[in-house]
C-alpha cells in the first residue's frame, strides 16, 4: 500500500485522535508505514504512526467550506474510481 492507492500525497494536512474522546490533532502526512499505518508529523515536529482508520483528511466541501474526510472513505472512494 502507499499514499496514492489511499487518495493521499506528502505534505496533506490531517488530523487524528487515538481514543474517541481526546481532542484532534492535526499533523501532515509523511509515508505509509510497513505495518500499514501512516506516517505523520505533528504541529511539534514528532512523527508518529497512526492506524488509518483513526485519520481523516482535510477537503473543500461543495460550497468550499473546509471539511474533514476519514483517510478510509477517501481510499474506497479512489479505489472505484481505477474500475471504470
Amino acid at each position: 500500500m502507499d499514499l496514492v492507492e489511499l487518495g493521499l500525497a506528502r505534505g496533506m494536512r490531517v488530523r487524528f485522535r487515538r481514543e474517541p474522546a481526546d481532542r484532534w490533532s492535526i499533523a501532515t502526512v509523511e509515508q505509509v508505514e510497513k505495518d500499514g499505518s501512516l506516517g505523520l508529523r505533528d504541529s511539534k515536529g514528532a512523527s508518529r504512526a497512526i492506524p488509518v482508520e483513526l485519520v481523516e483528511v482535510e477537503t473543500r466541501g461543495p460550497r468550499g467550506a473546509r471539511a474533514w474526510e476519514p483517510v478510509t472513505e477517501r481510499a474506497a472512494r479512489n479505489e472505484q474510481l481505477k474500475l471504470l
